[in-house]
């Protein structure tokens, strides 16, 4: 829990459209632990041991808040980015050439890999996270799924309906059915959350109401994928079902604009997929002056965005997406805590999770100013540091 901090020297958001990041020239102290959500009273209990961290004139900032990841795979898709990149059809690649090898992967080869992104993710400063299933899409593997993301964080979110497997193409409903039957049965005691695939090629908005509307009725909260490839009722629905996020959201009219800048859906945008594949990017500054919560995440998945790193996504997000280094820091922290529905990680302040990040630079600004440049020179979760 943190007990005591030199006051930010940027607004927050909430408040006037800043990162909420610490920029400190000062020393913070924190005791271990952390507050469960919506956080708790500060503590000044003088039996708890005080860790004090000098950060000699360097930016401290919230650990950063992945809403959005696909972290359970097997497989290998580097030969499709390279054609992709090269201009040429690869017609190996694709969501289901990565369902095949998970479902040929063992227990112990997932669970090892997920271990790896775990890493990864904590040592970019990553200390809440995400993960989706939705590589298995057979009830045991997408039950398997979910069940070895729920050892490494409670934010599981079942993605059942994904895409149609090969052996349901040829009748959709079928598998829509199997998604809010059986699966859903397997896979909702291990998950928070549920998510659909809402686009041409994957699921129409009737059928992802139906797997969404299922969910909502085991008590999962409503995610939704849309507005990726092209215009579609996925913002609508995620709007309509008070979904805590609809991620994507690359292409939106003034209608789909407006219906979330009403709501308290989160849109939250995914640069990384833009990035690996010289799509358009969304236009953040578009939903930001309309009002629109934001949140950035990184999407790591094999197919369309394999990176982890937030601070690349913050870069990108800056050059190219229209936001400013406070608003992008903001969306990668308090606004990847407000699409998971939390309100104890993202922030610093009394009674939050402990969860900071110490960078080798001076100000936050660093991070979309020296791009690709590790500056991350410590991370702490719960108070204890991990990286």
């Amino acid at each position: 829990m943190l007990a005591a901090a030199t006051a930010p020297t940027r607004p927050h958001v909430a408040d006037s459209g800043g990162s909420g990041g610490l920029d400190t020239h000062q020393k913070w102290q924190h005791t271990g632990g952390g507050a469960g959500s919506g956080g708790g009273a500060a503590t000044d209990d003088s039996s708890e041991a005080i860790t004090v961290v000098d950060a000699a004139g360097r930016a401290v900032l919230p650990g950063f808040v992945d809403s959005h990841t696909h972290l359970v795979f097997a497989g290998d898709r580097s030969a499709e980015f390279e054609a992709r990149m090269a201009g040429r059809r690869y017609e190996a690649g694709g969501i289901r050439s990565t369902v095949a090898a998970t479902r040929a992967a063992s227990d112990d080869e997932l669970r090892a890999r997920l271990a790896g992104f775990v890493d990864e993710l904590l040592a970019q400063g990553t200390t809440t996270f995400e993960v989706k299933s939705g590589y298995g899409l057979t009830v045991a593997d997408e039950e398997r799924a979910v069940r070895l993301a729920r050892e490494v964080t409670p934010e599981v979110t079942f993605l059942g309906a994904h895409v149609v497997p090969a052996e349901y193409a040829e009748d959709p409903d079928a598998y829509v059915d199997l998604v809010v039957g059986p699966m859903l049965e397997a896979c909702a005691p291990h998950a928070r959350w549920i998510d659909v695939f809402c686009e041409t090629g994957a699921f129409t908005p009737e059928q992802s109401r139906r797997v969404l509307e299922a969910g909502a009725a085991r008590g999962l909260g409503v995610r939704v994928h849309g507005n990726q490839l092209g215009p579609g009722g996925g913002v609508r629905l995620a709007v309509a079902l008070d979904a805590a996020s609809v991620d994507h959201c690359t292409h939106l009219d003034d209608a789909d604009v407006a219906a979330l800048a009403g709501s308290s859906t989160v849109a939250t945008l995914l640069p990384g997929v833009e990035f690996s594949t010289r799509e358009p990017y969304p236009d953040a500054r578009r939903l930001l002056d309309a009002g629109v919560t934001v949140a950035l995440a990184s999407d790591c998945n094999p197919g369309s965005s394999f990176t982890s790193s937030l601070p690349l996504c913050i870069a990108v997000a800056v050059r190219d997406m229209g936001m400013t280094v406070d608003e992008a820091v903001w969306a990668a922290t308090a606004g990847g805590a407000a699409a998971l529905r939390r309100t104890d990680v993202g922030v610093i302040r009394p009674g939050a999770r402990a969860d900071l990040v110490l960078l080798d630079a001076p100000s936050v600004t660093h991070l979309a100013y020296r791009p690709g440049v590790p500056l991350i020179a410590g991370v702490w979760k719960d108070g204890t540091r991990r990286a």
